[in-house]
C-alpha cells in the first residue's frame, strides 16, 4: 500500500451521517472538518455477495463525495451476512423481525468495507467479523423491537446498544461491527498522509 507523507494541513471529510463513525473517530481524536453524506443507490444488485457489495458501495460513496485538494475522504459500509443473504436496515419492525429471527441461535458475518480518498489516490480495507447470536425468546424480541434500537441498523440490531446482550461471542473487530474498523481505517488515514496521531506522532 502507497503511503504519502503526512500533511499537518489536510482536512478530514467524513462521508457519512452515521452518529456511531463520528463517536468511533472520535476515540482516535479524531474531528472531522466536515460530515457529507452522498446520495447513493444503495441497493444490491442481482446476485451480488456481501462481501462485493460492501466494497462497492463504500467505493461509490468515496467517489460521489466531492472533495478539495487539501481534503481527505473516508468512507464506510457496513453490512450484516447470513449465507449469501444481504442484511441491510430494516424499513419496518416487520422486517426487523424477520432478520432477527433468522440470526436467533447462529453465527453470522458482519462486513464493513472503508475507503479513504485524497485527490484521485484510493486506499480501501475490507474488514469480516464473525458474530454469535444467542437464541432470542418472544419476550426479548418484542421488547427490542419496541426500543426502536432495530431503526438504521444492518441486520436490524447495534452491538453497541440493547442488543449487546444478545451477542455472547464474536472472533474479528469489534468496532467494525459497530460500523467503522478503527485499526484499519487509522492505516488507511495514515496511508492518505492525514496525520492522525497529530501532535503525539
Amino acid at each position: 500500500m502507497t503511503t504519502l507523507r503526512a500533511d499537518p494541513g489536510l482536512k478530514l471529510i467524513l462521508g457519512s451521517g452515521s452518529p456511531r463513525r463520528l463517536e468511533l473517530l472520535a476515540q482516535l481524536g479524531i474531528v472531522p472538518h466536515a460530515v457529507r453524506p452522498p446520495d447513493i443507490d444503495e441497493d444490491p444488485r442481482k446476485g451480488e455477495l456481501p462481501r462485493d457489495y460492501v466494497k462497492r458501495i463504500a467505493s461509490e460513496k468515496v467517489a460521489a463525495v466531492q472533495a478539495a485538494p487539501d481534503e481527505v475522504v473516508l468512507c464506510a459500509d457496513t453490512t450484516v451476512a447470513l449465507g449469501r443473504q444481504i442484511m441491510g436496515k430494516p424499513s419496518d419492525p416487520g422486517e426487523a423481525a424477520a432478520f432477527l429471527t433468522a440470526l436467533s441461535g447462529r453465527r453470522h458475518r458482519v462486513i464493513t468495507a472503508v475507503t479513504v480518498k485524497r485527490g484521485d489516490k484510493v486506499w480501501a480495507r475490507d474488514v469480516m467479523t464473525t458474530v454469535a447470536m444467542k437464541g432470542l425468546s418472544n419476550p426479548e424480541l418484542n421488547a427490542y423491537l419496541a426500543s426502536g434500537d432495530w431503526k438504521g441498523k444492518a441486520g436490524g440490531y447495534a452491538i453497541q446498544g440493547l442488543a449487546g446482550a444478545f451477542i455472547p461471542w464474536i472472533s474479528g473487530s469489534f468496532t467494525a461491527v459497530v460500523g467503522l474498523p478503527l485499526a484499519e481505517t487509522a492505516g488507511l488515514l495514515i496511508a492518505a498522509g492525514y496525520p492522525v496521531y497529530g501532535d503525539f506522532a
